[in-house]
């Protein structure tokens, strides 16, 4: 590979890499929850330590490390229902509220536009049937992703457990890969990864919390109703870089407008998230992540736009943890180097940029030696 013409080592990287994004798409329902296994196998790691520290069995250990995120991820389950029952209930109100609000609205754009109620209505009939027809189509299709989900839920546990049992053979099979000369980089990237995964992860979960605390707090001492509904789904979507906070926005202002008349409380809803979001960007995230996960806002909307396009829902969550993971690698290959600076957030400067060439210099220097040595 090494002494391949550039031209033939970039057109097997791009080959690979469409091959690689074919068998995504195509078996993606058995590698997400494969990936997402093995980021929580990670994470659960310090938990089953402590419990073989502590003399415990290893199947009881793993067994009772599953049953902690199990048990974490059910009261979240439950907290997030018990705050959207209120919503149901309170449909009557929410449909009278956006009535009105539908009304004022065609008011204004009649005054505006000179067209007419009646050609507001007959326009919106129009779009709701073909609104209905699309929303037909996507349940029909519901079904299978409702039975796609049970699939994923149902297989991370097992893989989560089996990941644990057996990480010795998966590690021991990463380090047969590499000769015993290359053992303490290949040791050090392992370490890297779950120091990474742990970090990240482990710092979404004391996000979505601080944030559903902070906004859900604030706006229920504005009074605004359905107030931890908003903190919740603002702290989920915001897990997807840019994007999430964009819909969290608008599904905050939608769910204040089913439940109120005025304009004051969507100012002050729109008004907190600002403040709350300005909070966690400058202040809280990168005190808890910020210093482990250093990726440039480019790759992370990009790999959010890849990950989705591949895999869905669940490759948008999952993609700034696979590119942490990713850059690690790169940043300790010589061959794939240029790439860990790529998905790097620091800004090029002189020193850095001597740092490179210095390095380009003793790369070509170790190749000419060795086509030297291969000569005599």
């Amino acid at each position: 590979m090494q002494h391949l013409p550039l031209t033939v080592k970039r057109s097997i990287e791009l080959m690979g890499l469409v091959v690689a994004a074919l068998i995504i798409i195509e078996g993606q329902q058995i590698i997400m929850p494969l990936v997402m296994a093995f980021f929580m196998s990670i994470v659960l790691l310090p938990v089953y330590r402590f419990l073989k520290k502590h003399k415990m069995p290893e199947l009881v250990a793993i067994f009772l490390s599953l049953m902690v995120m199990i048990i974490v991820t059910g009261l979240i389950i439950f907290f997030i229902t018990s705050q959207v029952t209120p919503l149901i209930n309170d449909y009557p109100h929410i449909r009278e509220n956006i009535t009105r609000h539908i009304n004022a609205l065609s008011a204004w754009f009649g005054e505006r536009t000179n067209i007419s109620t009646t050609e507001q209505t007959k326009f919106l009939d129009d779009q709701s049937n073909t609104l209905l027809n699309y929303a037909g189509n996507i349940l029909s299709g519901a079904a299978g992703s409702l039975g796609t989900a049970f699939i994923f839920f149902g297989l991370l546990p097992v893989y989560t457990f089996l990941m644990l049992y057996y990480k010795g053979i998966l590690i021991r099979f990463v380090y047969m890969w590499f000769p015993k000369e290359s053992h303490l980089r290949v040791r050090e990237v392992i370490q890297q990864t779950e120091t990474i995964v742990k970090s990240y992860i482990l710092g979404l979960l004391i996000q979505i919390t601080y944030i559903t605390v902070l906004l859900g707090g604030s706006l229920m001492l504005f009074g605004i109703k359905h107030a931890l509904l908003i903190g919740i789904i603002f702290g989920v979507l915001n897990l997807i870089p840019y994007i999430g906070a964009l819909f969290g926005n608008i599904i905050g202002v939608l769910l204040t407008l089913s439940s109120t008349q005025d304009m004051g409380p969507v100012i002050t809803v729109l008004v907190t998230i600002a403040v709350v979001q300005f909070l966690d960007n400058n202040i809280l995230m990168p005190g808890i992540v910020g210093s482990k996960v250093r990726i440039n806002a480019l790759v992370c909307l990009a790999g959010v736009f890849i990950g989705g396009a591949l895999a869905g829902i669940p490759g948008m969550f999952l993609s700034l943890p696979i590119i942490a993971v990713f850059k690690v690698i790169f940043d300790h290959t010589e061959q794939f180097k240029q790439w860990g600076v790529l998905f790097g957030d620091e800004k090029e400067t002189k020193k850095s940029t001597f740092k490179f060439l210095n390095w380009k210099k003793n790369a070509a220097k170790n190749n000419s030696k060795e086509k030297k040595e291969k000569q005599e």
